[in-house]
């Protein structure tokens, strides 16, 4: 994780908003600091820009709806290494968020929507745009939550081809299947670079998609004797992941 997940509570600005020496949270960073968290004068409050700057704060006044916040100091972390990024084949109702939620929480820097061929849920028209909102909500709140000073990336939906293309030019690309002969705590994994881990949906990735990534130069890999859902199967992945390169 980029810091401790004790600690003061954390709110989000927008990049460039940490140069002054006054912050003023609105809108509704504002009304979740005044009125949800109910600060007051004199307590520690810190704020981010999701962008790896954070600053260390103290509220100066409350309003209904807003926050006045002095930067005592400001801490810039660097971007994590080697990046950590997961391909989700699109879960199942409102198991998408769940998903999203714990791989940020545990500590992935991207989540990459799939349309696997074998998944249920589809994005079509303004159903992307609604459910990739969703997303991008989920992953602020949950980075705020576990004290993140970089969101995780959540670009649009990629297509097979897109996930060729992202194996290939990994450091090492894996994919998750029950029945792989090699362990994920296993494989050797890189001390830089970028780390895709691809899983697939609640049908499993059909052999077009697996012949497809394996010819790409990604290579697969079990977790355990057990079968985790595809919302949880990526925080746990990635979980043992963090521990083998030494960001845990």
């Amino acid at each position: 994780m980029d810091v401790p997940v004790a600690g003061p509570p954390l709110f989000l600005v927008a990049p460039g908003d940490l140069s002054a020496a006054m912050v003023t949270l609105s809108g509704p960073e504002g009304h979740h600091a005044a009125a949800v968290r109910r600060l007051r004068p004199a307590e520690r409050a810190d704020v981010t820009d999701g962008a790896g700057t954070l600053a260390q704060c103290v509220v100066i006044s409350v309003a209904r709806d807003s926050v006045v916040l002095q930067v005592r100091s400001v801490h810039v972390v660097p971007p994590p290494n080697p990046k950590i990024t997961v391909v989700q084949a699109l879960p199942k109702g409102d198991r998408a968020e769940l998903a999203v939620e714990l791989m940020t929480e545990v500590g992935v820097d991207s989540v990459i929507p799939w349309a696997a061929e074998r998944a249920v849920t589809r994005w079509q028209g303004d159903r992307t745009d609604r459910s990739l909102g969703k997303w991008r909500a989920t992953a602020r709140e949950a980075a705020k939550q576990s004290r993140r000073a970089w969101i995780p990336e959540i670009p649009a939906p990629a297509t097979l081809s897109d996930l060729t293309k992202l194996a290939s030019a990994a450091a090492i690309a894996i994919v998750l299947e029950a029945d792989a002969a090699a362990a994920l705590t296993g494989l050797p994994v890189p001390a830089s670079g970028e780390i895709v881990l691809i899983v697939g949906p609640e049908g499993g990735i059909s052999p077009r998609e697996r012949t497809a990534l394996s010819d790409a130069g990604a290579v697969e890999a079990r977790l355990g004797p057990t079968v985790l859902r595809t919302s949880t199967a990526g925080a746990a992945a990635a979980a043992v992941l963090l521990g083998r390169t030494g960001r845990w």
